[in-house]
């Protein structure tokens, strides 16, 4: 039986691309790869693409020179988890401070790891995950 090897792309929905692009690249110095007035691409650790969508954009079917691409569109306060290794969470929570993005919660994992949390401009919540949480990671 064939399988799914991972995931490559994660969306979210933003009301401002600039605004988004600017939290992402700036504060969690995503780099960016794609950027066009209804999308930006992010290159997450070489290994996954969060694509940031502007809300209410890409509603109606997008006909390119390759083929096609369905309608899609969120609304509400989605949840993201990146990956970070266990020695880089005092840095980045120190990072986040001097960005004046609050931490709203902390949680230690009972098979192991450590959670933060916060929230993007679009009041999505964030989740920075040291390895031990999950048999993957």
């Amino acid at each position: 039986m064939p399988r799914l090897n991972r995931i490559i792309e994660t969306a979210l929905y933003v009301k401002d691309l600039k605004e988004a692009k600017d939290f992402y690249h700036g504060t969690l110095d995503l780099g960016v790869m794609v950027e066009s007035n209804v999308l930006v691409a992010l290159n997450v650790g070489g290994l996954n693409t969060l694509l940031l969508f502007k809300r209410g954009a890409s509603v109606q079917t997008k006909h390119l020179s390759g083929g096609e691409i369905p309608p899609h569109d969120a609304h509400g306060r989605i949840h993201v988890c990146f990956a970070i290794d266990a020695k880089d969470m005092g840095p980045w929570t120190e990072r986040l401070a001097q960005a004046g993005v609050a931490i709203e919660g902390r949680t230690e994992w009972p098979k192991g790891g450590s959670s933060i949390y916060f929230r993007d401009p679009d009041e999505n919540l964030i989740e920075l995950l040291t390895p031990g949480c999950w048999p993957i990671y």
